[in-house]
């Protein structure tokens, strides 16, 4: 049998290793003396000239005066060895008097025989300046946030004891006059009618009182932190069905009233997701003070759910997780498919 014929060899023809620097996306640069001895078109182009009329300025032409200390100092620390390689962000003056922001890293090394400072840099002005931008902005969110929730409580509030106070009294005025008019009445119809008012005007006042309770657990005003979770761990199993337990080793805790409230809203849009999410039969509850800390759990048996998929409750971690930053806390959700959610609150006491 013939043997086969080597398959033919494709020539790469060489490429110059000066064509490579010139064709990188990249700036590269060498300082020597205070001046850059050589640039490629990139580094070049970030300053606004070509190579050639970029080679051999000083750096006074292509830094910013107030900043040409600091760059003085860097590539000083570079050709001392401390260290002798640096990445940082510099700032650079364009030709049309601009200030443009360059990502650089710069290393010793030796030039013609002396040492210099070779760097490579990336024009990062725009991406620099997206970032403060999106860091202003959420600021401004979490600022907004944290306002918004603030008129809300006040709102919550100031509902709250207008429905107790105001139209709580009223019908106590009512139901007061309704058992005069009974005592007064002669006929069985009129004794029968003015009971059925007072059976529902009663009714009215307790409906009355759920809600301003709903609007605002009157425990977190009047007593301590424990005893209104423990009044809606109650209303929670009244209304799901989901047994519960309580662990609060903490009688008696009086927090400042807007950390009172921030840890409060956590705990019951915690108790809305488990009865909305979690298809889960008990849901265990702890509470303690550990040192200047507050430690808040909570764990339920439920389906579980991915922390990092989009999902329903998303807004609603989100509004539990801001409320624990503005109190100076952190909220951690520990879950996963199939094996239950366990969250858990820690913020400082003062």
């Amino acid at each position: 049998m013939p043997t086969p014929a080597p398959a033919p060899i494709t020539e790469v023809p060489d490429i110059p290793f000066p064509t490579i620097v010139e064709q990188m996306v990249a700036g590269i640069y060498v300082i020597q003396d205070d001046r850059f001895v050589y640039c490629n078109a990139t580094w070049a182009g970030i300053a606004g000239y070509t190579a050639e009329e970029a080679t051999g300025m000083s750096l006074a032409q292509i830094v910013p005066p107030d900043f040409l200390e600091v760059v003085r100092s860097r590539i000083r620390d570079r050709l001392a060895g401390t260290p002798p390689s640096m990445h940082f962000i510099t700032r650079g003056l364009h030709r049309d008097g601009s200030v443009r922001l360059v990502e650089v890293h710069g290393s010793r090394i030796t030039y013609r025989g002396r040492p210099a400072v070779m760097g490579v840099g990336v024009d990062v002005t725009d991406r620099v300046r997206n970032e403060e931008e999106l860091r202003r902005s959420r600021e401004q969110l979490q600022a907004l946030a944290a306002y918004t929730a603030d008129k809300l409580e006040a709102q919550r509030l100031a509902m709250a004891r207008d429905v107790h106070d105001v139209l709580g009294g009223m019908l106590t005025s009512i139901k007061m006059d309704a058992t005069r008019i009974q005592r007064r009445a002669e006929s069985a119809e009129m004794q029968a009618l003015t009971q059925g008012l007072i059976a529902l005007t009663q009714q009215t006042i307790d409906t009355v009182k759920q809600i301003s309770e709903a609007l605002r657990p009157s425990a977190l005003d009047h007593l301590d932190l424990s005893v209104a979770l423990a009044n809606e761990l109650r209303a929670f199993t009244h209304r799901s069905g989901v047994a519960h337990t309580l662990d609060a080793d903490a009688h008696m805790l009086r927090l400042p009233p807007r950390r009172t409230t921030a840890v409060y809203r956590i705990f019951q849009e915690a108790l809305t997701n488990v009865a909305r999410h979690a298809l889960a039969q008990q849901v265990a509850v702890t509470l303690r003070v550990e040192g200047e800390q507050l430690q808040l759990t909570l764990q339920d048996d439920g389906c579980g759910f991915d922390p990092a998929a989009p999902g329903g409750s998303a807004l609603g971690l989100l509004s539990m997780c801001e409320r624990a930053r503005e109190i100076g806390g952190a909220l951690h959700i520990d879950a996963a498919p199939g094996r239950g959610t366990r969250l858990s609150l820690r913020a400082p006491l003062l």
